[in-house]
């Protein structure tokens, strides 16, 4: 139907789109980078090399400065350990170490990863307030002996930029992730101790491991951390990367026996005789520490949300799938009851059904519909409906031969109505008023009945309490992909809800393009409301909270031409989507009514056709995400698994409409087009709808399928023998 033009569509908000894309993606790239590699993992690997460099390395002290030409190194003090714990803070062990130090008025030095850090800042506070010392042991436990010069920069800076934000300080002490003596030194961890030194840190290696990263008993531990003969000793420890429990118990002990040798454990600079690794931070440095402090946290907090959030969404899809599937099964199944009409034994079964065949109206509002407004009309005429029938085209204003071709017919019970421009829902009340009949069906312009339709449409109509059918739209043009996608779309996402909405009572829509209506239940809400763009979908939920049945006759058979591009896909979707939301918030108010009706009509499409669909742009983002930074093959099979229970239930889709299943190869392929289509479509109703903006009409260019001058395509629909008064199919 034509309207005039209106301004054009708001485009302001796809920037704010891809701002949050970019923010969803800046958050899991963070939050990736933050948790790739977290704890002690393995063994440290000693690389090796051969140098005079490395030999003194060897020979040296556990403390090495590679600030200069050559290495310079210091060993502690006689009866002087330095007790160092790696790979925290950890929030349940780290604390548990501290309350063992304080206890024995020990002090330790604490080489931090920055990540923990900033998930953990109060445990940071808590070890400088106490007089710990704190070393760099990199952002996310990275191996430097197998990153770029830049990669190991980066690691430590945004460790000492957390620590500012934390503790105020920055610190001149390092320890490499998988280091551990400096004789297990080899070149892959010289490379990497020159960049730090450049950097103006001191390396910190140890004299004795515990080895607790390999699980060994307190007594192992006790035994491998024991210094001998009164000797300083540099110590490593871990405080996170798994269950530390032995270790707490392990660092008792040893502080205990170190405290009956006389030795005294305090910092590691302390211990050999250097002046504190902390400095103080400035303010601009500290701003940036809790800057990325907040971002680290934030994006941890908004993944895991987010995982949780679409997992809930996914649980939901499946579980609305599997539950429509059943309610389609048991709609399918009442009707084949009913339509046993000679079973004495089911009567009781059976609905309604009419005494006579009453007489119909048929109102087809047109706008520019010549292509095939002629296949339309004699569809309608070539019926094998036994009761009296009147066909009314309603030309809405068309500036092409629509009204011409239509009144040439010469058909039978066929009259058309001309009136200026002025809408759809304008020309079906033209229409209504016009009727000579009180019950009337709704048929747009571009589609077809077979012979049968009229007949099942109106069957249900029988029944008093029963003010509209919904009938069977399929879709006729399927010929290129953009077609058979609608065509599975029509038969799964439409046609089989409907059985669904059918049994709950909550239908949503009757289609523009085969409804059947009670002039009475018409009546009781007004007509056609001019308010939406989606008049089908605000009529049916009118006549729904006027307290009509609306159900759905699976037998009544449309064929509608769809949209051919991409375009026209986009248009005529575009007007459907906001149309539904100007009905859904027409008709909010239903939700508090006593009838189930809006709670259920408006709580699904609410939760199923706005919510996930707007959720739908990040469940790509991290598939995309997954796949390229971690093991694709749990993504695959997840999408798998999806595109499978669509396609059981497809299938059974396909199957009680009487369709080939071989349409659904195009399946998998809907994932990565149309699908995207689909909820861009929706992100720009809800825009539009948010910002207040009017949709104009968007009219859609029709290919006259239908129409004798084209060739009809291969496809179980009307044929043009058919449509000339011949046999309906064989199914």
């Amino acid at each position: 139907m034509g309207r005039q033009r209106r301004p054009s569509d708001p485009r302001g908000h796809w920037f704010l789109v891809a701002m949050c894309a970019l923010l969803v993606t800046g958050a899991l790239l963070l939050n990736g980078y933050v948790h790739n590699v977290v704890g002690e993992t393995r063994a440290p690997v000693a690389d090796r090399g051969s140098s005079p460099e490395l030999d003194r390395v060897h020979a040296g002290g556990p403390v090495v400065n590679m600030s200069q030409a050559r290495p310079l190194s210091v060993r502690p003090g006689r009866r002087r350990v330095a007790l160092t714990f790696d790979d925290g803070p950890d929030p349940r062990w780290t604390p548990q170490v501290l309350d063992v130090l304080r206890r024995h008025g020990a002090k330790a030095t604490f080489f931090v990863v920055g990540a923990h850090v900033a998930e953990h800042p109060e445990l940071a506070r808590r070890m400088v307030a106490e007089g710990h010392e704190i070393g760099d042991h990199t952002y996310t436990h990275a191996d430097l002996t197998a990153t770029p010069a830049w990669r190991t920069g980066l690691e430590m800076s945004l460790t000492q930029r957390v620590l500012a934000g934390a503790t105020g300080i920055h610190t001149r002490l390092a320890r490499m992730p998988y280091s551990s003596s400096p004789a297990a030194v080899g070149d892959g961890q010289l490379a990497a101790m020159r960049v730090l030194g450049a950097d103006g840190y001191l390396l910190a290696f140890a004299d004795l491991d515990s080895k607790d990263w390999s699980r060994p008993t307190v007594d192992r531990m006790l035994a491998a951390s024991l210094p001998r003969q009164g000797k300083g000793a540099v110590i490593m420890f871990h405080d996170a990367g798994g269950d530390r429990s032995r270790t707490v118990v392990a660092v008792d002990r040893l502080l205990t026996l170190l405290e009956k040798r006389g030795y005294r454990a305090t910092t590691l600079t302390d211990a050999v005789g250097l002046p504190s690794a902390h400095t103080p931070a400035d303010t601009g440095e500290q701003v940036l520490g809790r800057v990325l402090t907040f971002a680290q946290r934030a994006a941890s907090a908004f993944t895991g949300a987010l995982g949780w959030v679409l997992t809930a969404a996914g649980v939901l899809t499946l579980a609305r799938l599997l539950f429509f599937v059943t309610l389609a099964w048991v709609h399918a199944r009442r009707a084949r009851r009913r339509a046993a009409a000679g079973d004495a034994s089911r009567r009781r079964d059976r609905a309604p059904r009419w005494l006579t065949p009453p007489p119909v109206t048929v109102i087809v509002p047109a706008y520019n519909e010549e292509a095939g407004i002629e296949a339309t009309v004699r569809s309608l005429v070539t019926t094998d409906y036994p009761g009296q029938v009147e066909v009314l085209v309603v030309d809405d204003g068309s500036t092409d031969a629509t009204a011409r071709i239509a009144a040439s017919l010469g058909l039978p019970g066929v009259r058309v109505i001309r009136q200026p421009n002025g809408g759809k829902p304008a020309a079906l009340n033209t229409g209504i008023a016009q009727a000579r009949h009180n019950i009337l069906i709704m048929v747009d312009g571009d589609t077809v009945f077979e012979p049968s339709t009229i007949g099942n449409l109106i069957q249900p109509l029988a029944d008093p309490s029963t003010g509209a059918v919904s009938g069977n739209t399929k879709v006729g043009n399927r010929r290129g992909m953009i077609g058979r996608w609608q065509h599975i779309e029509y038969v799964i996402g439409f046609n089989l809800d409907r059985r669904a909405f059918d049994l709950l009572g909550c239908m949503a829509t009757v289609p523009g393009a085969i409804g059947a209506f009670r002039r009475q239940a018409l009546a009781s809400v007004g007509g056609v409301s001019l308010d939406t763009l989606a008049e089908d979908t605000d009529l049916t939920m009118a006549i729904c909270r006027a307290g009509w049945r609306v159900v759905y006759e699976e037998r009544a058979r449309a064929w509608t031409e769809a949209p051919t591009s991409i375009r026209q896909l986009w248009r005529q979707r575009y007007r459907w989507c906001y149309g539904t939301l100007q009905a859904m918030w027409k008709h909010r108010g239903a939700v508090l009514e006593r009838r189930p009706f809006g709670r259920r009509c408006l709580g699904y499409l609410t939760l199923f056709q706005v919510v996930l669909p707007l959720l739908a742009p990040v469940v790509d983002i991290m598939a995309v995400y997954s796949v390229a930074v971690g093991d694709p093959l749990p993504v695959i099979a997840v999408w798998a698994g999806f595109v499978t229970v669509q396609a059981v239930s497809g299938w059974y889709a396909l199957h009680l409409d009487n369709e080939r299943p071989s349409a659904l190869w195009v399946l998998p392929l809907q994932q990565f087009v149309y699908r995207q289509l689909m909820y861009l479509v929706v992100i720009q109703s809800v825009a539009t709808a948010v910002l207040g903006a009017r949709l104009r009409w968007h009219t859609i260019r029709r290919e006259g399928t239908f129409s004798s001058a084209n060739e009809v395509e291969a496809v179980p629909g009307p044929t043009t023998h058919e449509l000339a008064g011949g046999p309906p199919p064989t199914r």
